[in-house]
C-alpha cells in the first residue's frame, strides 16, 4: 500500500521515563521477565478517596466502572511500559491507549499518579472534578492533553474514533498498535456496533494498522444489570468472530495476571496479522473491592460512601487482609475535617428536583387512563421518570444504552396510538436524537422527550456531558416544541397540559407535536409563585416573576430554565441600587407570545438583558431580539451566556455560571450597562 505523508501533529502525552509505581505488585510477562505493575488495591482506594473529595464538594462521582477495569488497565499499562523499555522508545511511539469507558476516566487518573506522571500525584487528585482541576469527570484532551489523546464521555464515542487511529497508521506506514477499551454499556450504542463492523472490515482489506479491543464484560449498565433490564450482550460479543475479529475470551478479567498473559497474547497476534483485529471479552466484576458495591444492582456505579467516616473500613475491605498505604489514612483524616468544617457552615437545601414534577404528571395521567408509556435509554433515575417505571413496570422500555434507538422505538408505539416519552441526558437527547426525531416527525409518529441534565447543570461530568446547544439543535425541526423547567410545580403543570393535548389532538384525527422538556439536575425551590406574583405556569406563556419598577430607569431580565433564580437575585440587587426590572420566565424556547411580552417592554423601554445556560450563538437571546424585532419592536439588548467555548468539570453549576458571566452579578451589571 501507498503512504501518505500526514502533517506533523505535536503529541503532548506525557513520557513514562521508565518510573516504576508507587504502589506495585508485580507480575510475569511471556518470556519470564517479572514486571512492576499498579497494585489494583491501589487503585481502587485511590479513586474511592477522590471520589469522597468530589461527593464532599457536591459532584457525583464513580466507583464502579473504574474498580472493574482495574486489574486490565495495571496489566496493560504496565505491558506498554514494559515494551517501549525494551524497545528504548516511547511508550506513545509504538502505541495508541484509548478510552472509551469514560465513566472510568478517574481509573486511569490515579493509575498516571501511581506513576507520577503527566504531572500528576496523590495531592493532584484530591481536586478531581473540581473547577480547579484539569481532572475532569471524563476524559478530555482539550483540557488534560498529557494524560488524554481522545476525548471521551458519551459512551461509544472513543472506539469510533479510535478506529481512525488504525486507518491513520496504515496510510502513515507508522503502525502503532492501537488498543482501546470499551464498556458493555457502551458496546449497545450504534456508533460502537458500526465500528465493530467497520475495523474488522476494514482491517480485511489491509486498511488498517494493529488494533485490539478490549471490552469490559459486568453485565452492568448505571440502572441495573443489563440482561434484566434491557437484553443479554452476550450474543452481540459472540458476533464479533463472525463479524472477522479474532476473539479471545478471559474468563476472569480481575485476575492480573492472567489480565497481563491476555493482553500480551493479543498486542501479539494483531501485530502478527494487522488484517485481523483482536479483541478481549473480559468477564469483570463491576464494583469489585467490596461487597456492598459488587453485589449491588448496579455495581456501585455512583459512589456509595455520603461521608468519609465510612472511608476506612472501605478502604480496609479493599485491601482485606493487608494492610492499607498509611498515607490514605492521613487522606482521609483531610477528608473528616472538610466534612467537619462544611457542616459547621451547612445552609439547609429546601427545594427539591424538578424530575419530581415530571414522575408526577405521568402517573397521574397513566392513572386517568392516557396511554403514556416511558421508553428509556439507561437514565430513568437521573431524569426522573424511575418513580413513574417503578409503579407501572407494564408501561416502561428498557433499549439499554442506545438514545437514537430509543427515539426511534417511541416513534414506532406513537404511530399505534400510545403516548411515548423518552428520558436521557440533555447532550446525549439533542445529539444523537436530533435526525430520530426529524424521522418521527416526517413519519407523524411524536413523542414527549424529557433530558435533563441541561447546560452547566451537568457541571461535574465536564464538557462531554453539558449540553450547552440544546435549544439550535431542536428548535428548528417542524413541530417540535422545546420547554425548559424551572421548577417541579412548573413541571408537573406544563407536562401534564402537553399529554393531555397529546391525547386530545389524536383523538381529533390529527398529529400533536413533539414536545421535549429540559430540566436541570440540582435542587430548585419547588415553585416560584408567590403572593405578588400569582403564577399560573402555562405551556408558551411568559412569565412574571418579579417586579419592581423604578420611573425611568428599569430593564426587563429574560430568562428560563435553571437561571430563574439566577435573575431574581439579580433584581434583588439591582432594586438595592435603585434600578427597576421586570424578570420573565420564558419556558418555552422556540415559541414566544410576543402579545404578552409588548407592554412590558415598553415600561422598560425596550432594554433586555437576556441570560441562557446554552451558547449565545443561535440562542435564546438570538430568538427573542429575532422575534420582538420582526414584530416591529425597537429593542436595546445584551445577551448573556455562553461565547463559544466548551464547558468543564465543577462540583455545582454555580462555579461555571460565575465562569462565563451568567450568574446573578453578571446579569446586574449587565443591566446597570444598559442605562448607561
Amino acid at each position: 500500500m501507498t503512504q501518505i505523508k500526514p502533517l506533523q501533529v505535536k503529541t503532548h502525552l506525557a513520557k513514562h521515563s521508565k518510573q516504576k509505581p508507587q504502589f506495585s505488585v508485580e507480575a510475569k510477562l511471556a518470556d519470564g521477565k517479572t514486571v512492576a505493575l499498579a497494585d489494583p488495591k491501589a487503585t481502587r482506594a485511590l479513586v474511592a478517596l477522590m471520589d469522597m473529595n468530589a461527593v464532599l464538594g457536591g459532584a457525583a462521582s464513580h466507583y464502579g466502572g473504574p474498580a472493574a477495569l482495574a486489574e486490565l488497565w495495571s496489566a496493560l499499562h504496565g505491558y506498554v511500559f514494559a515494551e517501549a523499555e525494551k524497545n528504548n522508545r516511547e511508550w506513545f511511539d509504538l502505541f495508541h491507549v484509548i478510552n472509551d469507558a469514560g465513566h472510568c476516566e478517574n481509573g486511569l487518573y490515579a493509575l498516571k499518579a501511581n506513576y507520577k506522571m503527566a504531572g500528576l500525584d496523590l495531592n493532584s487528585l484530591k481536586k478531581f472534578r473540581s473547577i480547579e482541576s484539569n481532572l475532569t469527570g471524563h476524559g478530555e484532551a482539550h483540557l488534560f492533553p498529557e494524560g488524554v489523546y481522545m476525548s471521551n464521555g458519551p459512551l461509544g464515542s472513543a472506539f469510533p474514533q479510535s478506529q481512525g487511529l488504525a486507518l491513520a497508521e496504515k496510510l502513515a506506514g507508522t503502525n502503532r498498535t492501537t488498543i482501546c477499551t470499551l464498556s458493555d454499556g457502551a458496546a449497545m450504542e450504534g456508533e460502537a456496533k458500526e465500528a465493530m463492523a467497520a475495523v474488522a472490515g476494514l482491517a480485511a482489506k489491509g486498511k488498517a494498522a494493529p488494533f485490539v479491543l478490549i471490552i469490559s464484560d459486568n453485565n452492568t449498565k448505571l440502572s441495573g444489570r443489563i440482561d434484566q433490564d434491557a437484553f443479554s450482550m452476550n450474543p452481540t460479543f459472540a458476533s464479533l468472530e463472525t463479524l472477522g475479529w479474532k476473539l479471545l475470551k478471559l474468563e476472569n478479567g480481575n485476575d492480573l495476571q492472567a489480565c497481563l498473559t491476555k493482553i500480551e497474547e493479543a498486542v501479539h497476534l494483531a501485530q502478527k496479522n494487522p488484517n485481523q483485529p483482536v479483541a478481549i471479552w473480559a468477564k469483570t466484576v463491576k464494583g469489585i473491592g467490596t461487597k456492598k458495591t459488587a453485589e449491588s444492582a448496579t455495581g456501585g456505579h455512583g459512589f456509595p460512601c455520603k461521608s468519609p467516616s465510612e472511608l476506612p473500613a472501605f478502604v480496609q475491605e479493599i485491601y482485606a487482609d493487608s494492610a492499607q498505604p498509611e498515607i490514605f489514612n492521613t487522606w482521609i483524616n483531610e477528608l473528616n475535617e472538610i466534612e467537619k468544617q462544611m457542616k459547621a457552615n451547612a445552609v439547609p437545601d429546601t427545594g427539591e428536583k424538578i424530575q419530581k414534577g415530571i414522575a408526577k404528571a405521568m402517573i397521574n395521567c397513566f392513572k386517568k387512563g392516557l396511554p403514556v408509556i416511558s421508553v428509556t435509554s439507561d437514565l430513568p433515575g437521573s431524569t426522573g421518570v424511575a418513580d413513574f417505571r417503578k409503579e407501572f413496570p407494564l408501561a416502561s422500555v428498557d433499549v439499554g444504552v442506545a438514545e437514537s434507538n430509543m427515539v426511534s422505538t417511541a416513534a414506532g408505539l406513537s404511530k399505534q396510538g400510545f403516548i411515548p416519552v423518552v428520558d436521557t441526558f440533555a447532550q446525549f437527547g439533542v445529539t444523537k436524537g436530533a435526525l430520530p426525531i426529524t424521522m418521527a416527525m416526517l413519519s407523524e409518529a411524536p413523542l414527549i422527550g424529557v433530558f435533563s441534565h441541561t447546560g452547566f447543570q451537568d457541571a461535574a461530568d465536564g464538557a462531554s456531558h453539558q449540553a450547552l446547544s440544546y435549544m439550535s439543535m431542536l428548535a428548528t425541526i417542524p413541530g417540535v416544541d422545546l420547554y425548559n423547567l424551572s421548577t417541579s410545580e412548573e413541571a408537573d403543570a406544563i407536562m401534564t397540559e402537553v399529554i393531555e393535548t397529546f391525547a386530545k389532538t389524536v383523538e381529533a384525527g390529527k398529529t400533536p407535536h413533539t414536545s421535549i422538556f429540559f430540566l436541570g439536575r440540582e435542587n430548585f425551590p419547588k415553585t416560584y409563585s408567590t403572593d405578588a406574583n400569582k403564577l399560573t405556569y402555562k405551556a408558551a406563556e411568559p412569565q412574571v416573576v418579579r417586579q419592581h419598577m423604578v420611573g425611568a430607569k428599569n430593564v426587563m431580565v429574560i430568562t428560563s430554565g435553571s437561571l430563574v433564580g439566577e435573575a431574581i437575585k439579580a433584581s434583588t440587587e439591582l432594586e438595592k441600587k435603585g434600578v427597576g426590572s421586570i424578570v420573565i420566565n420564558l419556558n418555552s424556547l422556540n415559541r414566544l407570545n410576543v402579545t404578552t411580552l409588548k407592554p412590558l417592554l415598553k415600561k422598560c423601554e425596550g432594554r433586555i438583558v437576556t441570560v441562557e445556560d446554552h451558547q449565545v450563538l443561535l440562542g435564546l437571546g438570538s430568538f427573542v431580539s429575532h422575534q420582538l424585532v420582526q414584530s416591529g419592536e425597537f429593542i436595546t439588548m445584551k445577551s448573556l451566556g455562553v461565547h463559544g467555548e466548551f464547558g468543564q468539570s465543577a462540583y455545582n453549576a454555580i462555579d461555571l455560571y460565575r465562569k462565563h458571566g451568567m450568574d446573578s452579578a453578571a446579569i446586574a451589571k449587565a443591566a446597570t450597562e444598559l442605562l448607561g
